[in-house]
């Protein structure tokens, strides 16, 4: 398709082109039923199938344990961050690791249904690290330890799995799917869909079942693990559009390899972008080297001015979305499972090529 160009946003993000493809193919008729998925009732047989087979693929790719469950709820990933303290806050106090924006507002509303412990906060130097193992200040009476996985703002990224004796609670949003996880070392983990597998409107939860069932007396039905559980996700009517088109995704990534595969194609298009970074005396990268992101590299020009006349000249390529976030400035690039490695490519050789232009 030649009229696609490289689309390096944030979040909603690029999509494999089979997908879409796939996807467009069946956007009128569904398998014979003569209608849209987004037009078949949610309870009938065709859907019904969709959904188990959805369900079924993304477990055996994140090799999800039968301790775990799979829900697929609404309201993003800040619907989450209400939801798990009032479900799991069972003696009312949450170790909070602040490494970002996200993480920050994740912690801050937590704060309206217990006591909230800051295990680091990484503003004082903007967001560029992830501390070690040894520098997280870690509570005997936390009832979960939350961490947001990628930083899709900063650019920064934890490169270990923390030790907790409280379970695990993590934001995986932008790097789920990007490469294997340990499952069980998880209490829950969530992920809003528009970065690695599906159009803004779903949210994946996988969730220890062993924490379901102690929800404060406030929480609303809608935001109950143990009601979701129960229902299988159909207390309401579920975002049956995100969940058809992830299943697609998950059938690619499966197609592509796996998760193994998707992490060495993660890490061949970060190093693309990195080593120009770490060869240049022009470009300044954000994060410090050992918390990079793969997922998002942010970076600057030397001023304001250039880093608009960079986000410009690369848009005339066909390299688009590449302005930093409101809260940073700077420029940024996303290199999501979708991206292909030819996007990463063509961008290293742009930024060499306004490099000796501008120098």
């Amino acid at each position: 398709m030649s009229d696609r160009v490289f689309n390096f946003s944030a979040g909603p993000s690029v999509m494999p082109e089979s997908v879409l493809k796939k996807a467009g193919s069946e956007i009128l008729n569904y398998g014979g039923s003569g209608m849209s998925v987004m037009e078949m009732s949610h309870r009938s047989a065709a859907f019904t199938d969709i959904f188990n087979n959805v369900k079924a693929t993304f477990k055996s790719l994140m090799n999800v344990p039968d301790s775990h469950e799979v829900l697929f709820l609404q309201g993003g990933a800040t619907a989450q961050f209400a939801s798990i303290p009032m479900n799991l806050m069972k003696s009312g106090s949450a170790d909070y690791a602040v490494t970002g924006h996200f993480s920050k507002k994740a912690a801050v509303e937590a704060e309206k249904y217990g006591s909230v412990h800051i295990a680091c906060d990484t503003s004082a130097e903007n967001h560029s690290v992830i501390p070690a193992q040894s520098a997280l200040s870690l509570t005997d009476i936390s009832d979960y330890f939350y961490y947001c996985a990628n930083n899709t703002i900063y650019g920064t990224q934890w490169q270990y799995v923390p030790s907790s004796a409280a379970p695990l609670v993590c934001d995986m949003s932008s790097e789920i799917l990007s490469k294997p996880v340990d499952v069980e070392k998880y209490g829950l983990i969530y992920a809003g869909v528009q970065k690695n597998m599906a159009p803004a409107g779903l949210t994946v939860v996988i969730i220890d079942k062993s924490l379901a069932g102690h929800e404060m007396p406030i929480t609303p039905e809608i935001f109950s693990y143990k009601e979701m559980i129960s229902k299988d996700s159909m207390l309401n009517t579920p975002p049956c559009w995100c969940i058809y088109m992830l299943g697609l995704t998950c059938d690619w990534v499966r197609e592509m390899g796996g998760l193994s595969a998707m992490e060495e194609l993660s890490i061949e298009r970060s190093r693309l972008i990195y080593d120009v970074l770490d060869e240049s005396r022009f470009y300044t990268a954000h994060a410090q080297a050992d918390s990079r992101s793969r997922m998002n590299v942010t970076f600057r020009t030397p001023s304001d001015a250039l880093d608009a006349e960079f986000v410009k000249g690369a848009a005339a390529l066909g390299l688009v979305n590449l302005k930093g976030h409101k809260k940073t400035g700077g420029l940024r690039a996303s290199l999501y499972n979708a991206m292909p490695i030819e996007g990463a490519v063509k961008l290293s050789e742009y930024m060499k090529k306004f490099e000796v232009e501008h120098v």
